[in-house]
């Protein structure tokens, strides 16, 4: 069986604050890769149910973190299709995740002004 590994390293200021982001896998080529924000869900099978580490830098601006929840929408979508063949529950997440891309699309408009 072929194993595959996921290697994340957090760099916390003195209030516990991240500071860098870094992450390596295998199948990536073992090039260590940097990040402003991430989001891991985990379904846990013994307590059925998620846990979550959400994280991101003190550079990583609110608009691109608005960009950075919006594409993970995008992408729930498509994992749920994959995962479930469930198209009704794919188009309600594509549907949101294209009125949040206009509002923050109207948000960046208006700060432009």
């Amino acid at each position: 069986m072929k194993k595959s590994e996921i290697h994340f390293s957090i760099a916390l200021d003195e209030q516990k604050i991240p500071e860098a982001i870094s992450w390596s896998a295998t199948d990536a080529g073992g090039d260590i890769h940097f990040a402003k924000a991430m989001n891991i869900s985990i379904w846990d099978r013994e307590q059925a149910g998620t846990m979550k580490i959400d994280l991101w830098t003190k550079e990583m601006p609110v608009d691109e973190m608005k960009r950075f929840y919006v594409d993970m929408i995008g992408s729930l979508a498509e994992s749920i299709v994959a995962a479930t063949s469930d198209e009704f529950m794919g188009a309600k997440l594509r549907a949101l995740g294209r009125e949040l891309a206009q509002h923050v699309e109207q948000e960046e408009k208006s700060q432009q002004r």
